[in-house]
């Protein structure tokens, strides 16, 4: 695989996550999650415009095409079945397996893909809670939203983690804020105050930015 394709490959998942998270990839943000300068950004955002990967509208931001959707699917399965392996096999912490995983999955082929899954027993969902797409480029994602939305009183079941930072994800796994876990808000305090959280019999306090990247699903008692 040539190091453009790889370069390529990163942005169309960074973009798709963004996507994501915002409705719409701006390059300022692409620029920042890959901590590289805007000119290298513009000049990659054109390459992959000319293949019709991309959409770009200036001053507006970029979304992916279907085609390049399909190949920011494609890496990102192989992303989330590498983390899956580096946690269930080779039994690293979850909060060390994303950059090792970025590695991998640029050189991971669908001969190797397929039988790891089989291997891991076909996992639905990385480490992290993030559903893994299928070979067939689909993804099912559970109706989730962050914690930071959730009122006071509300009990939910913490579905994922949508920021991969590494001490994000040691904080989190210190404290027990992982997903699986049933989670309460009991208080939220104004003025982007601390949200204050019942776990495990335990009261935690979380600021709003990591409430923020915490997804949870309701819970029906």
């Amino acid at each position: 695989m040539s190091e453009a394709t790889r370069v390529e490959e990163e942005y169309l998942q960074t973009i798709y996550r963004l996507e994501k998270q915002k409705g719409i990839a701006r390059t300022g943000d692409i620029a920042n999650l890959l901590q590289v300068a805007l000119g290298t950004v513009t000049n990659t955002v054109d390459r992959l415009k000319k293949q019709e990967l991309i959409i770009h509208r200036p001053y507006r931001g970029v979304t992916l095409t279907l085609k390049g959707r399909r190949i920011a699917l494609n890496i990102i399965r192989k992303h989330r079945v590498s983390e899956r392996f580096l946690t269930d096999i080779v039994k690293m912490d979850w909060s060390d397996v994303h950059d090792a995983a970025c590695r991998l999955e640029h050189a991971m082929t669908e001969d190797v893909i397929n039988p790891l899954e089989e291997v891991l027993g076909n996992p639905k969902t990385c480490p992290h809670g993030n559903p893994i797409p299928t070979k067939n480029g689909k993804i099912s994602e559970e109706e989730s939203h962050p914690l930071i939305e959730m009122k006071e009183g509300t009990k939910s079941f913490i579905l994922k983690v949508v920021n991969e930072e590494p001490n994000l994800l040691r904080y989190l796994q210190k404290i027990d804020v992982v997903p699986g876990k049933r989670v309460e808000v009991l208080k939220k305090a104004p003025f982007e105050g601390l949200l204050t959280i019942k776990i495990d019999g335990k009261k935690k306090a979380l600021s709003r930015i990591i409430a923020s990247r915490v997804w949870v699903k309701k819970a029906v008692d």
